[in-house]
């Protein structure tokens, strides 16, 4: 690409018959050489300001890449603990029954020997009362005979 400062420096060889009038020529070259110049500077910060867009882009971009790569943690980490919670519960739903069953079965061996004892017990008392039935009728029968004796 030419730049404004070729334009300016341009020269041009001078004829003297039918040449351009070299004060025309200049004086266009000026003309063209300024608005060139706008042009050239224009179009320079236009890619500066490209450039610098494109890296705003990439930037951006990363932050992007990022924060998906961070939210897919993110749900990851929420599933294995959601999972593991989930685990966590059924385990102690697990040993709760289980102690549940160790108590029942406790409580049922407590009740079995409880009927045991009571059994024994009323076994016990039977006797007791035969006994002191027993008792009573060989002490009935001797006050009969205590007075049969009077």
């Amino acid at each position: 690409m030419i730049t404004p400062l070729e334009i300016e420096n341009k020269k041009f060889s001078k004829k003297t018959l039918n040449g351009y009038d070299p004060e025309e020529v200049d004086e266009f070259l000026d003309d063209l050489t300024k608005d060139y110049e706008k042009l050239y500077k224009q179009v320079a910060e236009e890619k500066k300001e490209v450039d610098e867009l494109t890296e705003k882009l990439a930037h951006y971009t990363q932050i992007e890449s990022t924060l998906q790569s961070t939210l897919l943690l993110a749900q990851s980490a929420s599933e294995e603990v959601k999972n593991a919670a989930q685990k966590q519960a059924e385990q102690i739903i697990k040993e709760s029954e289980i102690k549940a069953k160790e108590a029942t079965k406790g409580l049922d061996k407590e009740i079995t020997d409880k009927k045991k004892e009571l059994e024994s017990v009323k076994k016990d008392f039977d006797v007791y009362k035969a006994k002191m039935e027993s008792l009573l009728i060989s002490q009935l029968e001797l006050l009969k005979e205590i007075k049969t004796d009077d």
